[in-house]
């Protein structure tokens, strides 16, 4: 059975509006020019500020990269596999990641946009601060962006680049398995990690 519309490096459109339509499309570099500047800075305030020990940064730097992992799966799993029963429902969830599986090959919609991104990054950051504190978020905020911007770019590498080797070639199999094979398996996209925990690898 063919899980996906087609396979070609195309763009299908969503709206009518060209300024809407613009939105939702962005060049796989983008994350890197967004994020890489600001993880930096973070972990600059965190030291420069609030003179957190760079044992300590590393350790909530070390500490996000695994929660990333996490709300990876999970948002995964549990929100962009959602199956909504209402037309509108419906609608919106093809354009947050339907559209990702029945259009694969896509360049412009395998990374999120910063449109989205970064108001998702701010709700983050103000949780992490509610329960950790100013300090500890800093750093731990930095961590759970780097996860998130490897999350991106390899997302994007794994459909577009002849990525080898151990490693990566095993992230390409084990997602384009969730794409070709069986779209309720194989949530984690950077680690297969969180599918060996909660029993959802490939039959």
């Amino acid at each position: 059975m063919k899980l996906y519309v087609s396979n070609k490096k195309e763009t299908p459109r969503m709206f009518e509006n060209e300024f809407l339509e613009f939105g939702t499309r962005v060049h796989w570099t983008i994350p890197l020019f967004v994020y890489i500047p600001l993880n930096a800075w973070l972990v600059y305030y965190a030291s420069a500020a609030f003179h957190t020990a760079s044992t300590t940064i590393a350790a909530l730097f070390a500490a996000g990269l695994a929660v990333w992992t996490l709300t990876e799966y999970t948002l995964h799993r549990f929100v962009f596999h959602y199956h909504p029963t209402s037309d509108l429902g419906k609608k919106i969830h093809w354009m947050f990641h339907g559209v990702h599986h029945d259009y694969p090959s896509d360049p412009l919609r395998l990374v999120m946009p910063p449109t989205i991104s970064i108001p998702l990054a701010l709700l983050f950051y103000a949780f992490f601060r509610a329960l950790m504190g100013a300090e500890y978020s800093t750093a731990f905020m930095p961590g759970f962006l780097t996860g998130y911007l490897f999350y991106d770019i390899s997302h994007f590498a794994v459909h577009h680049f002849p990525i080898k080797g151990r490693f990566f070639g095993a992230m390409r199999e084990h997602h384009m398995r969730h794409h070709f094979k069986d779209p309720d398996a194989g949530f984690g996209v950077s680690s297969p990690l969180w599918d060996v925990v909660f029993r959802t690898v490939y039959k």
